[in-house]
């Protein structure tokens, strides 16, 4: 059984490797964190965090001498006796996940562990497609290793459900713990782990590889379909007066058949997790000859979305027209911009003519280097709503929350239109521009 004196090594140092890693090394666990990028590498063994999430950099400097990282799969494994691949997973242009990356990772730990003695537990936390551990990852080790899964090395899917921007606290704090075991020894050193790593009591959800797999498609596919429902009421509360989406998923949220997390009417999902992993479950449906009608209708309202805020201000703009967009991310507390419909929608209204100004309080940089000079980048809100003739709020940041009716309408044309898709502001409070908002009855006015 797994004790807080083992060593665990963590395969990939990103987003959620490396908040992984400084976790098990907050309660006791030494760590050994795998990477091919040798500037995070060094960063890190000098206890300087290279990524921005939320409390990593002060675990990362209180705990480093609990974290080593390297290159060196021989010496990670070879140390540690359990093995989290975290390492990227791509969406292929059918929407299956990539297995380039978790191929080439089990093949050099598995050249490790032919010549190791004792039982060693892999834990595949990368989101895979449905039959990967049956099909592909089992078979690879017990052909490099010539042992025996189960019985010679332990096999899991362990994979995490966090949202970036609070992924210390989701994975300290989970709801339960999935694992797809190979067997119960392993499923007992992970369930462990966990006692020991978790601030709270979470349940333990053991099953085979195949239920597991399908059980991680399963989860996000619905939350998408939570957030797609509350933007389809967002939509039918826009054409009936005296309607507002608040009121009505504030009600509904109390049934305990349905909650109230993921049920906000805005805008449409995006980041790197939700959007591909409900078009991954598309693929695998098509590719076992099921259906997947759902999935595609909830990715069709999200990409709806976009044309139905865009379609509010198209009458609106002419050739140098200022809009101002205030949120790239595509989420608060992140600067991650990857299918953020944030950044969409400023795509859309530049190419309308507009000059499109933009502004959030971490996504810039990535923004501007991806993107290049096709936005005008603002260096605060204040700054990018000045003398704008339509500003949209596309992501909720409390800083954004802070800014007053009065500075709106003192900043910004006369004439102006101000949409927030998030409903931060009292409508009441703006006398002297058109403030108007999604999921209510006021657009078009």
């Amino acid at each position: 059984m797994l004790t807080r004196e083992k060593v665990i090594s963590v395969i990939g140092l990103g987003k959620l490797g490396l908040c992984m890693a400084a976790c098990f090394a907050s309660k006791g666990y030494t760590v050994i964190g795998v990477d091919i990028d040798e500037i995070k590498i060094d960063r890190v063994n000098k206890g300087v965090c290279p990524i921005n999430e939320t409390g990593l950099s002060e675990l990362i400097k209180k705990y480093k001498n609990r974290i080593h990282a390297t290159y060196d799969y021989k010496f990670a494994i070879e140390n540690s006796q359990v093995t989290f691949i975290v390492v990227a997973t791509p969406s292929n242009e059918d929407g299956s996940y990539s297995n380039a990356q978790l191929e080439a990772a089990c093949i050099e730990i598995a050249e490790v562990l032919k010549n190791k003695r004792g039982f060693h537990v892999i834990s595949i936390t990368s989101t895979v497609t449905p039959g990967t551990l049956d099909k592909l990852v089992k078979p690879l080790f017990e052909r490099i290793t010539n042992k025996r899964c189960g019985r010679d090395f332990g096999l899991a899917y362990n994979p995490e459900f966090i949202a970036l921007g609070s992924v210390i606290k989701d994975f300290r704090n989970p709801d339960f713990i999935l694992i797809g075991e190979s067997d119960k020894k392993t499923g007992d050193v992970l369930s462990t782990l966990y006692r020991i790593t978790c601030d709270n009591n979470p349940y333990f959800a053991r099953m085979n590889f195949i239920n597991s797999e399908i059980a991680k498609l399963a989860l996000n596919c619905y939350v998408t379909m939570k957030i797609s429902f509350a933007n389809t009421l967002a939509e039918v509360c826009e054409k009936e007066p005296g309607a507002n989406v608040d009121v009505i998923t504030k009600a509904i949220g109390f049934d305990r058949r349905i909650g109230e997390k993921y049920l906000k009417g805005g805008l449409g999902f995006g980041g790197p997790c939700f959007p591909r992993d409900n078009r991954a479950f598309i693929a695998f449906a098509k590719d076992i000859n099921s259906q997947a009608e759902l999935s595609k209708t909830v990715d069709n309202i999200n990409k709806h979305q976009l044309e139905r805020i865009t379609s509010l201000i198209k009458k609106k703009i002419k050739k140098a027209t200022k809009v101002s967009i205030l949120g790239l991310s595509y989420k608060p507390n992140t600067e991650i911009i990857e299918d953020s419909q944030s950044v969409d929608i400023a795509s859309i209204i530049k190419e309308l003519g507009a000059e499109v100004f933009v502004y959030d309080p971490q996504a810039n940089s990535i923004t501007q280097r991806i993107y290049g000079s096709r936005f005008k980048y603002a260096l605060s809100a204040k700054e990018c709503l000045k003398n704008s003739k339509i500003c949209l709020i596309t992501t909720a940041w409390d800083e954004f929350k802070k800014i007053k009716p009065t500075e709106f309408e003192r900043l910004m044309r006369k004439d102006a239109i101000l949409i927030d898709c998030w409903r931060l502001y009292d409508k009441s409070k703006f006398k002297k521009i058109n403030y108007v908002c999604l999921g209510l009855f006021n657009l078009g006015k």
